[in-house]
């Protein structure tokens, strides 16, 4: 059984139970798997929302300390002076008072984290323990890999996209950075510190975003993940719908059993050849620190 966490069979000495259930006792083990499956995506949901509104506090709870640190140095200078006191002070207590609340607020949803992330443990060891009572060496087995190679099919295309993202923003930095630097050299014709110092830092933060995508690689990433979820799918298809080598070979055709077969071999196969094309650019990047070193 396919586990998407651990990309592997979860196997637990049940080599033979699919001889010994009755087939209504099999229906009974694929619907307890399948609502364990969908409560462990339903808490994995969940975990992801909590931690995106974490995020969110966390950058509220930022830009209200920074704002309240402004307004509090505005108060301590007297720049407001001239202002009534309504509108000297209103100000700093209404960001000092989105301090505490955002505080709060990320205090009580990091509880809620954990507390999430422990359901999720534990959706998850349910899930495997379902997923063992399943036969392996009947059909039904073989459809459940099936479905579940969708999981790893959308694994790889999100990674790809966040390859391709960070790829994109770095070189984006780069162009950027680097027509701006030019940009400010060619004004800084009175030896202005402040242009100067800008320069050599757009300049600095180009070659670090250079420096991070040769290394990185996110570029190859991305596309060797996009290639092997498009394999993924096409074979996918073509077991489903029975075309090209799993049509069979003249009048004979494929047992579905046969089909779903290979295309778990296929699965399997084109998994280790996406492990190995990390390891190849890890390999790469590792061998380029070595002769810069």
């Amino acid at each position: 059984m396919i586990d998407r966490e651990g990309g592997g069979f979860v196997t637990a000495g049940f080599g033979d139970v699919g001889a010994s259930l009755s087939e209504s006792e099999e229906r009974r083990l694929q619907e307890e798997y399948r609502n364990r499956v969908r409560e462990f995506d339903q808490i994995e949901s969940d975990l992801r929302a909590s931690r995106a509104f974490q995020r969110v506090y966390w950058l509220c709870l930022f830009g209200s300390f920074v704002l309240s640190v402004l307004l509090g140095y505005t108060v301590v200078v007297g720049l407001w002076q001239t202002k009534p006191i309504f509108a000297r002070y209103i100000g700093l207590l209404a960001v000092a008072g989105l301090v505490v609340a955002m505080s709060w607020l990320l205090l009580k949803n990091g509880k809620v984290v954990v507390g999430r992330a422990g359901d999720l443990r534990n959706a998850l060891q349910d899930r495997q323990t379902a997923a063992a009572g399943l036969p392996l060496d009947s059909p039904s087995g073989l459809r459940i890999y099936r479905e579940a190679s969708l999981d790893i099919i959308a694994q790889y295309r999100k990674s790809a996209n966040n390859n391709r993202r960070i790829h994109n923003i770095f070189q984006l930095i780069i162009i950027t950075g680097s027509i701006a630097t030019s940009t400010l050299t060619a004004m800084n014709e009175g030896g202005s510190l402040a242009l100067r110092i800008t320069a050599s830092a757009l300049s600095a933060l180009v070659g670090i975003s250079a420096g991070v995508t040769g290394y990185f690689k996110f570029r190859e990433r991305g596309y060797n993940l996009q290639s092997t979820a498009d394999e993924i799918e096409k074979h996918y298809n073509a077991s489903q719908f029975m075309l090209d080598e799993y049509a069979g070979v003249g009048d004979t055709g494929l047992t579905e059993g046969d089909r779903l077969r290979k295309y778990a071999g296929f699965v399997e196969h084109l998994k280790e050849e996406q492990r190995k094309r990390e390891l190849q650019l890890e390999q790469s990047s590792s061998s380029g620190e070595e002769r810069t070193g």
